[in-house]
């Protein structure tokens, strides 16, 4: 005789397993003509057969449809990025490693401190490199579908690194997303820019020793464009009036300019040189401003979120002794609720004007979706999110 609760999950069991058999049934059958697919590039049967291995994960689908970077607000976010323990296991890990990062930065061009934050942001300076199964992460992804193409070719690149030697599918293991080592490259960008800094033969960025992991980011940020010596942005303060139609990503010019419209350091201290910048408001007019240079692009292409390059790179300046954000994040960017900026967000793209994922975060793509519309409405361009824009909306 079964209790009520072993009945109901008896109950629970039977209607989960059909459609588990039938995801792996779709899974198997996907798995099956990519592989064929994989072939024709030539890849070897031994190199194949550790698609056998492969399965599908569940968990791996649900923690992409909420990246952190979106997940949580941009102030949470960068005070974890630079929280007064991430700068401590910093300062660590750099005065352990001082002859190696000194190197790197001699052979590349790229700052120590740049390079240890994106260490300290991807893995917690090694200690959390993921352990799921990069072919089954991969193949998760690719067989869900919302971006096959995407991941299936990263998949393939995975297929590549095993053909190359330079590790075992049973060492490549990774996060959630796909990425690997200490610095969490994906496939594809490790098949262009992992180097063999330590010269044993192979571009290892799973090993213990983060040589090469923390070479190969430097390699990438290089290859990138990175510029040695420049700042990846400033926080700086707007004068009162200011017109904020004048920021976003598209409206640059020169420091010596900017000071003319009475844009200063958050300290209150002059702008002054020839550098060209854009100011951009990643919680609105009302939380920290950041005057950005090429460098905070060469950060977003590492990951393209605003919040992603705001945190690594005030990690890195805290690292080089610099100062703690000024300006408070507001709890309603723009002056509106989540629900109201999601909702601008999808009436937006409702109409055919692309602001991103409806998840309340308005950076730069969603301030560009408003230009546009303000274009097509024949009003004044500013691209700055509020409610009266909504009610216009409805």
């Amino acid at each position: 005789m079964f209790t009520r609760r072993q009945a109901a999950g008896l109950l629970l069991a039977a209607s989960i397993m059909p459609r588990a058999a039938m995801a792996n049934a779709g899974f198997d059958a996907w798995r099956a003509d990519f592989r064929a697919r994989a072939a024709a590039t030539g890849l070897p049967a031994d190199v194949l057969r550790a698609l056998d291995d492969a399965r599908f994960l569940p968990k791996v689908v649900a923690s992409d449809q909420a990246p952190a970077e979106t997940s949580r607000s941009l102030g949470d976010y960068i005070a974890s990025a630079a929280s007064p323990q991430r700068i401590k296991a910093g300062q660590v890990v750099m005065a352990r490693y001082p002859t190696l990062l000194g190197r790197i930065e001699q052979e590349y061009g790229v700052a120590r401190e740049v390079i240890v934050a994106i260490w300290g942001m991807e893995s917690s300076f090694g200690a959390v490199r993921g352990s799921a199964p990069v072919l089954s992460t991969l193949a998760s992804l690719a067989f869900e579908g919302r971006r096959r193409a995407l991941f299936e070719n990263e998949l393939l690149a995975a297929l590549q690194i095993l053909a190359a030697g330079d590790t075992t599918p049973g060492r490549m293991t990774g996060s959630y997303a796909g990425a690997m080592g200490h610095t969490q490259f994906m496939p594809t960008s490790y098949l262009r820019y992992a180097v063999d800094f330590n010269r044993d033969g192979r571009r290892d960025i799973w090993a213990d020793d983060p040589t090469d992991a923390l070479a190969s980011t430097a390699a990438f940020l290089r290859a990138k464009g990175w510029q040695y010596g420049q700042p990846w942005a400033y926080e700086v303060q707007l004068p009162k009036g200011f017109d904020l139609a004048r920021t976003g990503r598209v409206y640059t010019q020169r420091l010596r300019d900017w000071a003319q419209l009475g844009v200063t350091h958050a300290s209150g201290e002059k702008l002054s040189g020839a550098e060209t910048g854009a100011l951009i408001l990643p919680a609105g007019p009302t939380g920290p401003v950041f005057m950005i240079f090429d460098n905070f692009h060469v950060l977003k292409s590492y990951n393209y979120a605003d919040s992603y390059a705001i945190g690594v790179g005030h990690l890195s300046d805290r690292l080089a002794g610099g100062a703690p954000i000024r300006a408070r994040f507001p709890g309603e960017p723009w002056g509106m609720t989540t629900a109201e900026r999601q909702e601008l967000q999808k009436r937006l793209n409702a109409l055919g004007f692309k602001a991103g994922r409806p998840d309340g975060v308005i950076g730069e793509m969603g301030r560009a979706a408003i230009r546009s519309y303000e274009s097509a409405r024949g009003v004044p361009v500013t691209g700055v999110p509020s409610r009266d824009l909504l009610v216009a909306l409805r």
